[in-house]
């Protein structure tokens, strides 16, 4: 069966200019693959161009006629764009009609609308935003990075329980381990809201490693690391920029001297391989976890190639049954949420206005 994927082609902050260039790349390298275009439709055919001889009984648009703004407001974005690309987006996943979606648009307004639309799956008070980091041993998921301001000890519950799952999912390992990111491994340490999620998660069933720290991240220590969104986006932000940091200082070094210019030459192929594999655009994409429908955020300023890596992630998690094997999990362990019945309540503005 093809794997449907709804685009929201007008969303980030160069719209049909990437979305469009990396959706035909991605038709042409995943045959087993339709999309669905939505935005204006003038626009999208224009950018598509002969292309759409090539690619015509696999891609399909889908007319809106509104936008929302990168700096809009969550709540302006849900009461006053009902026809936005992204709320038609991610309508097609309600109506069956696409088994994910990709947007590159406003965070805040990306969670709230899909949130009101999808709801949260039962048992899932709130979603978080989940990503899958490179790390020295093996690739780490990382949740909440930046859909709750503040997270009780139920909240990280769910978050481990939503992030092990995930990991299953798409690396296949039977019990992936989890950890939950604190200033110090002891048991100690923490203010009382992480000791009370690390006693949940002890007694969760789930393969609990107990605290780790800021540095675990980039070591692999484990396979899930569950924070509050706070943190956890203050967490993103400077890995990024560490890797950014040190690209600077590798290419001012290079630049230094002739002698320096010519050792570089020299060591181009170890450096170009180093380069591909930290390439940030190739982890770009994180996952929207506990609705019930695949929601993938990539980042607004990704180009062509980075929103390519987004629908990668998509199409990956769609065929791994991601959001099946969490919803089988959560009705099977019920038990473990400390909730018979789980509130439903929309995401605080608070919080929303933060991503």
């Amino acid at each position: 069966m093809a794997v449907v994927l709804s685009v929201d082609a007008m969303g980030g902050d160069h719209g049909v200019n990437v979305t469009v260039p990396a959706c035909i790349r991605f038709l042409k390298e995943h045959l087993d693959v339709s999309l669905i275009l939505v935005g204006d439709r003038d626009t999208i055919y224009k950018h598509i161009g002969d292309n759409l001889s090539l690619y015509s009984d696999r891609i399909d648009v889908v007319h809106s006629t509104e936008v929302v703004g990168m700096d809009e407001s969550p709540q302006a974005a849900m009461r006053n764009k009902k026809d936005s690309s992204m709320r038609v987006a991610i309508n097609l996943i309600k109506q069956g009609k696409a088994g994910a979606v990709v947007s590159a648009g406003n965070t805040g307004a990306l969670m709230a609308i899909a949130r009101y639309v999808l709801r949260t799956m039962d048992g899932i008070e709130r979603p978080a935003i989940a990503k899958i980091l490179p790390a020295i041993k093996s690739d780490v998921c990382v949740l909440d990075l930046g859909a709750n301001l503040e997270s009780s000890p139920e909240h990280l519950l769910q978050f481990g329980i939503m992030g092990a799952q995930l990991m299953k999912a798409v690396t296949g390992k039977a019990a992936p381990s989890v950890g939950i990111l604190n200033i110090g491994s002891e048991d100690i340490k923490g203010h009382e809201e992480i000791k009370k999620a690390s006693a949940l998660l002890k007694t969760s069933g789930l393969n609990f490693y107990g605290n780790v720290e800021g540095d675990d991240i980039n070591k692999g220590t484990v396979d899930v690391i569950v924070c509050d969104g706070f943190t956890g986006n203050v967490a993103l932000k400077t890995i990024e920029g560490v890797a950014r940091m040190i690209g600077f200082f590798i290419r001012q070094e290079f630049n230094r001297s002739i002698l320096a210019k010519i050792m570089g030459l020299i060591s181009l192929p170890v450096l170009k391989r180093v380069k591909n594999t930290l390439d940030h655009r190739k982890y770009n994409g994180a996952v929207l976890l506990g609705l019930n429908g695949l929601v993938i955020k990539s980042h607004g300023g990704a180009d062509a190639v980075g929103f390519y890596y987004a629908l990668k992630q998509a199409y990956h998690e769609i065929n791994a049954g991601v959001i099946t094997m969490l919803q089988d999990y959560l009705v099977k362990h019920k038990e473990i949420l400390n909730r018979e019945e789980p509130r439903k309540e929309l995401l605080e503005f608070k919080d929303l206005n933060m991503l």
